[in-house]
């Protein structure tokens, strides 16, 4: 390197001129897009400015030791894509388009930083994922997979799949599992997504949401067309008599376990959710996040199997396995089976074939139930770790709902109110908590964007807890540090 800040071949500055000398020491097959890559990268960068003439092939063949052609390939190559220009006997030079860096990838995963505990219900433990399972479906599957599986699927998802799944979701669930009906979707928010625009293709504007419920529906159904209409709960459950006043012909409901109150919907009024559905020629879509995770009993089977021409059933192994997954089911009416499919099919041709059987072939060896009963053993610990936490530290808190699912609903005492200063002073200590009024449709008719709007000053503090993807031990610290922080 000469002290003008120059290279023997004429490249300015040793920056440049030292990214090129791996494509030197590169294998041989390999050092002609070694060389193209570098020179790309440092245009890219600014390291070389455009405006800067590049030293000739014959030159920079030379210093670097590689073939002429090479340099000559990677110059023609670059100039094609806009990032060199040449002329007849003027040379080669880098060109003025390139303005700045590649930008690098970010991650917008929603993960919370800077913790002590996050109490923010939606996740399971994902440290109970049973890989060494997974991985072995995973060798079994790709050893035995015919080639023809690997081609565009069929819509619905592999029959093999949708046999197995619809064996198990009788079995557990009881529902009625036609797998000729049965869609397999990358979660539940696809499952809306689908069955919102086949209403909306058949003229549906509206549906209804539990009121509470999850603030994510909105934005779901408004992104298929559909406007979402709060429908108050009581103590049984979705409550008829507004519903029936609504003038709604879909709605959405969580019977097993609404989200997030921990209402179980009771008998009767599953039998009238029903009628209602019958009586406006409508459609209920039941939403079985976490149907399977009952602790006092055996879990409620599911709505679906009453009528399963009035419900549309979904769930999904989010809560069971991992949301990243992306693994679920739609259980559709024989009347919107065939539009279902072929929205599923203009959407992304079915769902990836690989996952697909590698699900079915857990299913089918038993692993899928091996694994719901350990993760219900966990969460029932974690839950009773949570109730006497609560009992512990905070004196007179009421823990409501049933006790099943991966969230519990506490409410504390009026003197720890109002909710907004015990929620300031919890995030001070570095303590993640959802209120319940972050689950209620606020007026106006737009669910809140996060965790919700800053909540009202009403005297008793209602929190949302989730407690699946926290051990015992952290459960015990954050309900100490949580009451440490908000006490007077």
């Amino acid at each position: 390197m000469t002290s003008s800040g120059t290279n023997p071949a004429g490249l300015p500055g040793s920056a440049a001129w030292e990214l090129l000398l791996p494509a030197a020491s590169a294998p041989a097959r390999a050092r002609g897009r070694f060389l193209q890559t570098a020179l790309r990268e440092a245009i890219r960068a600014g390291r070389l400015a455009p405006g800067t003439r590049l030293p000739s092939s014959r030159e920079l063949a030379q210093d670097l030791g590689v073939s002429r052609g090479l340099v000559t390939e990677a110059y023609e190559q670059l100039t094609a894509e806009g990032y060199l220009r040449s002329g007849r006997g003027a040379g080669t030079w880098v060109g003025g388009a390139v303005r700045a860096a590649a930008p690098r990838a970010r991650d917008l995963a929603p993960r919370p930083h800077g913790l002590r505990v996050d109490f923010v219900p939606g996740s399971p433990d994902l440290s109970l994922f049973p890989r060494a399972a997974w991985a072995t479906a995973q060798r079994e599957v790709l050893a035995g997979l015919p080639h023809h599986d690997l081609g565009y699927p069929d819509p619905r998802g592999l029959p093999r799949l949708r046999s197995a799944l619809a064996e198990l979701l009788a079995r557990r669930r009881g529902v009625v599992a036609d797998p000729e009906r049965l869609v397999i979707v990358s979660g539940v928010a696809q499952a809306a997504a689908l069955l919102g625009s086949v209403l909306h293709a058949r003229g549906v504007r509206e549906i209804g949401v539990e009121d509470p419920g999850s603030p994510q529906h909105d934005a779901l159904y408004a992104a298929a067309g559909l406007r979402t209409v709060p429908l108050p709960l009581d103590a049984e459950g979705l409550a008829p008599g507004p519903l029936h006043a609504s003038g709604v012909r879909a709605a959405v409901t969580t019977p097993a376990h609404q989200y997030p109150t921990g209402i179980a919907c009771s008998p009767g009024r599953r039998a009238r959710l029903l009628d209602w559905a019958r009586s406006v020629d409508g459609l209920l879509l039941e939403d079985d996040y976490d149907g399977d995770f009952r602790y006092d009993r055996a879990p409620v089977g599911a709505l679906q199997g009453l009528d399963p021409e009035r419900v549309a059933y979904t769930g999904s192994v989010s809560k069971s396995l991992a949301p990243g997954l992306r693994l679920g089911w739609l259980l559709v009416p024989e009347s919107l089976t065939d539009a279902v499919v072929e929205r599923k099919r203009t959407m992304d041709l079915g769902h990836p074939s690989l996952d697909q059987a590698v699900f079915a072939r857990f299913l089918e060896c038993g692993e899928y139930d091996r694994q719901l009963r350990r993760c219900q053993r966990a969460y029932r610990e974690r839950r009773d770790a949570l109730v006497a936490a609560l009992a512990e530290h905070f004196p007179h808190a009421r823990v409501s709902g049933i006790a099943a699912g991966l969230h519990a609903i506490a409410e504390l005492p009026d003197r720890y109110g109002p909710e907004s200063r015990f929620l300031r002073r919890a995030a001070a200590a570095g303590v993640a908590l959802r209120p319940l009024s972050a689950c209620t449709h606020p007026a106006g008719g737009t669910w809140p964007a996060t965790a919700g709007p800053p909540p009202g000053d009403e005297p008793g503090v209602r929190l949302v807890l989730g407690y699946a993807h926290l051990p015992a031990a952290r459960i015990r610290e954050g309900v100490r540090v949580m009451a440490e922080a908000t006490a007077e």
